[in-house]
């Protein structure tokens, strides 16, 4: 008898084009992952957005992957200092070096952009990170449990502590 592996029907929406609000709302450490140039130790970043998605009744949230890397041509360290408009110190990268939690709980703008894939699905995706609006609320996280609290998690939601700072990381 035969076995049939489908796609299944996706609703998924992705978060909407433009400059967004956002707050970290998680950082996954996805282990050493192999790709074009061997294996890097890679990390998720995960943002809520102002916008509600009517469908969910939940803010969309947009993430993007980076090799854990503070080099100082990382598309992760670079990001970064946009977010925070400065640059790193060498004494905020001595070691032990940036601690990446640290980001949970951090408010930004986020420039989110639709990239199309070729079986026709639309996947949002950041192009850039700058500081949080001045004279807006900083926005919380809501509703959301962290990846690594899922499992343990009743799914009644939960969030990270707020920070006192505008950036402050």
């Amino acid at each position: 008898m035969p076995i049939y592996a489908t796609r299944p029907d996706s609703t998924y929406e992705p978060c909407p084009e433009g400059l967004h609000h956002g707050v970290c709302v998680d950082v996954v450490d996805l282990g050493l992952v192999k790709g074009q140039y061997g294996e890097k130790h890679k990390i998720r970043i995960v943002w809520q957005v102002d916008q509600i998605n009517v469908e969910t009744d939940r803010r969309f949230t947009v993430s993007k992957q980076y090799t854990l890397s503070m080099h100082e041509k990382s598309t992760l360290r670079k990001d970064l200092e946009g977010w925070r408009s400065r640059k790193f110190t060498d004494a905020e990268l001595a070691p032990p070096g940036f601690d990446i939690e640290k980001l949970i709980g951090a408010n930004c703008q986020l420039h989110v952009v639709h990239t199309l894939k070729d079986d026709g699905r639309i996947f949002g995706n950041v192009a850039a990170i700058v500081p949080p609006p001045k004279n807006v609320p900083k926005l919380v996280p809501m509703d959301y449990v962290r990846e690594r609290d899922r499992k343990h998690s009743n799914g009644s939601g939960g969030h990270a502590a707020a920070h006192d700072d505008q950036v402050p990381f």
